[in-house]
């Protein structure tokens, strides 16, 4: 990756996370991936199909976007989303849109959702609805732990 591009994707995650979103933007999800992660992509397809815009930007280095986001380092995965319903949530990982579903629904004080790693049976993972693996809310604050949120397969 050039450094303009490096600059270019700086610009971009620091103006999803301070820019306030407008109205509409809620059910937008914008998507940070490899361009080779055949998993993401599946995921990113699933999602759309679900009803939420999709925008993709590939990206060869993803630690910026998730050092940006405050993706704990035991939280990380192969790809980080942002969506937004006026104070931004972000979704690290394969996390099924069960689990999103309901987080815009509560509308949690959270920062976002995360599936660390890449779970066998998650959305993108060979998706097996009856998978277990748990999704874990991120506290607004760094010093806070993730916690669970949703258990998938039950």
């Amino acid at each position: 990756m050039t450094r303009t591009h490096l600059f270019a994707a700086a610009i971009l995650a620091g103006s999803l996370f301070s820019i306030p979103v407008h109205a509409g933007d809620e059910n937008t999800i914008t998507v940070f991936k490899s361009p080779w992660c055949g998993c993401c992509k599946i995921w990113t397809d699933a999602v759309e199909k679900a009803g939420y815009k999709v925008i993709v930007e590939d990206m060869e280095d993803l630690s910026a976007i998730k050092k940006q986001a405050g993706i704990p380092d035991n939280m990380e995965a192969c790809h980080t989303a942002v969506m937004g319903n006026g104070t931004k949530y972000v979704l690290e990982g394969h996390v099924p849109l069960k689990a999103i579903d309901k987080m815009m629904s509560e509308r949690p004080d959270i920062r976002g959702l995360a599936v660390p790693g890449m779970p066998s049976g998650s959305l993108g993972m060979g998706y097996d609805k009856d998978a277990k693996y748990t999704v874990y809310a991120l506290g607004q604050k760094d010093s806070e732990s993730p916690k669970p949120y949703f258990q998938a397969g039950q």
